[in-house]
């Protein structure tokens, strides 16, 4: 069955996008997860990922041409299929149907409201006049779902076009989503805290006192889409209903004996906004609260009755004091892609370490000087990406990227900085590293950090890193490994600096060393490439002066 797969949003901003390259041509198979294209945005250039399975059978766009985002930029079905009412137009919009009809998985693209086959409900080509349907966004190059963390409209609100609709949590950041429409909020399919698909129901955005309440029972029965915080069926006693009734967003059947109990899906407990702030000030487990209201969510007389269960009574001559206890934490966004990028390149990258240990005595002394000038300071971790800068520029080989049939040699350098935040783990990246001076390096490595801390990161600010280094020194650690940040060939792990005995001219003395290591792809890079490199890295980090020459 053929599948239509239009030209993705691969940033909050883009409007069209150009093919840079393909990576698959019309008769290759296609698996979940290929790279079929890279797609040139207004911000960089991303890799675009299928989420289908088949054989390429059309392009619809050649390299280097553009076109807006959601029209046609491919086709994928099987091998032989007959797609010629498709490209005349008459098929387009019920493969895309049966499409959603048949992948519970983002399909074809990261569709804003301004597709109108993407935002009609699937099954259904007929909407009232006015009527949009706002389907959650994709608004990083790796999102494949979103939670809404903040509605700043609520239903019954004039909406403009560039009206703030709510603040999403992708995999990166908490980030704007911005309408594209003018109306009036007429349904909200997610609330605050709930999490959904790529593509699925968001909004219904319309003319004021239309009757949408149809409309999104249809989007969710017909396209499996809408999957908000869906209540598993729970066994109840005899006086209570036999099962409780999926969420929509229209209209929750309600019970008159609602029976407590503690609901969670997906992985999330469903609670109420205002319950789970509730909780969050009191440090009350969310999992050990049995739920009161509709359908089993917690609600704020829950947390507000809520009492510990006591312990059991002691037993016999001896009773152990100690009690098994767990809390259970939902992966955010930002872990599950961590997980997922790691995983992928643990496991297809061929990872090997180099191992150094540098003097650091003239480094100290070096910071200690630079440092004495008024307004200015600099970190070792600045003199570190500095030194990695200029070093690279003399080792391309070591500031590359593999693809399947194709090897990058960067001659621009992009570094990289790992930086740990409450969720995670993100990587900020100081453009044109080389080209930059010490304090500046310095200011924006702060500046970058201070966002990752705050999830104020833009994806293109975290995009396009041609090698990364990752600071474990600050926390006393002394030498540790790390995995490579696909798709750069290389990482760097820096340790603490250490007063330690060592021979200099024939004698023990007090010196001070930092331990570094360099894991490297070994498709693109070999052992002697990067110990070349870290033989240049040594000269620049040992004798720092050599780096403002």
């Amino acid at each position: 069955m053929a599948i239509v797969v239009n030209m993705p949003r691969l940033s909050d901003t883009m409007e069209e996008g150009t093919v840079a390259a393909w990576l698959k041509k019309v008769g290759d198979k296609v698996e979940e997860g290929d790279i079929l294209a890279e797609i040139e945005t207004d911000k960089a250039t991303m890799e675009f990922e299928s989420f289908n399975e088949g054989t390429l059978l059309h392009i619809g766009v050649q390299e280097g041409e553009t076109t807006k985002v959601d029209e046609l930029l491919a086709i994928i079905g099987d091998e032989g299929e007959d797609i010629s009412d498709i490209l005349n137009g008459s098929g387009s919009a019920s493969a895309e149907a049966k499409e959603e009809d048949s992948k519970e998985e983002v399909a074809d693209s990261s569709s804003e409201e301004t597709s109108q086959a993407n935002d009609a409900p699937a099954g259904s080509t007929d909407l009232p006049e006015g009527v949009i349907v706002v389907t959650m966004p994709r608004l990083s190059d790796t999102m494949e779902e979103g939670t809404v963390a903040t509605w700043l409209k609520k239903v019954g609100d004039t909406v403009e076009e560039g009206d703030i609709l709510a603040e999403i949590e992708t995999d990166k950041a908490t980030m704007e989503f911005e309408s594209f429409q003018s109306g009036t909020l007429l349904e909200i399919g997610l609330q605050e805290g709930e999490s959904a698909k790529v593509d699925e129901l968001l909004a219904i955005i319309g003319p004021a006192g239309t009757d949408v309440s149809g409309i999104a029972a249809n989007f969710s029965a017909s396209a499996g889409s809408v999957k908000k915080e869906e209540v598993p069926k729970v066994e109840t006693k005899a006086e209570t209903p036999s099962k409780t009734s999926a969420v929509t967003s229209s209209a929750v059947e309600k019970s008159q004996k609602p029976t407590p109990t503690p609901v969670t899906a997906n992985g999330r407990v469903y609670v109420s906004p205002l319950a789970k702030k509730l909780a969050e000030e009191k440090g009350i487990n969310l999992t050990k609260v049995q739920g009161s209201g509709e359908n089993g969510r917690i609600i704020k007389r829950d947390i507000e009755n809520y009492e510990p269960a006591a312990g059991a009574a002691s037993v016999g001559k001896f009773v152990p004091s100690g009690q098994e206890d767990f809390d259970e934490v939902p992966n955010s966004q930002m872990r599950k892609a961590i997980a997922k990028s790691l995983t992928k390149s643990k496991f297809s990258a061929p990872h090997y370490y180099l191992a150094v240990e540098f003097d650091m005595d003239n480094a100290i002394a070096f910071r200690t000087q630079f440092n004495s000038v008024p307004d200015t300071k600099i970190s070792f971790n600045d003199i570190v990406v500095k030194a990695c800068a200029l070093a690279l520029k003399q080792h391309p080989q070591v500031n590359s990227q593999w693809f399947d049939d194709k090897m990058r040699l960067n001659n621009h350098v992009h570094i990289g900085v790992a930086v740990a935040v409450p969720d995670g783990l993100v990587v900020p990246v100081v453009r044109f590293a080389n080209e930059q001076s010490l304090p500046q390096i310095g200011a924006e490595v702060k500046e970058l950090a201070g966002k990752a801390r705050n999830k104020k990161l833009t994806p293109d600010e975290m995009s396009g890193s041609t090698f990364t280094v990752s600071n474990l020194g600050m926390f006393g650690i002394d030498y540790f490994t790390s995995i490579i940040n696909q798709p750069n060939s290389a990482i760097l792990s820096v340790g603490a600096i250490v007063q330690k005995p060592v021979v200099k001219d024939g004698q023990i003395v007090v010196g001070n060393t930092m331990k570094l290591t360099l894991a490297c792809d070994h498709r693109t890079v070999d052992g002697a490439t990067g110990a070349q490199f870290l033989q240049t890295l040594k000269g620049y980090i040992e004798n720092p002066v050599t780096m403002l020459v």
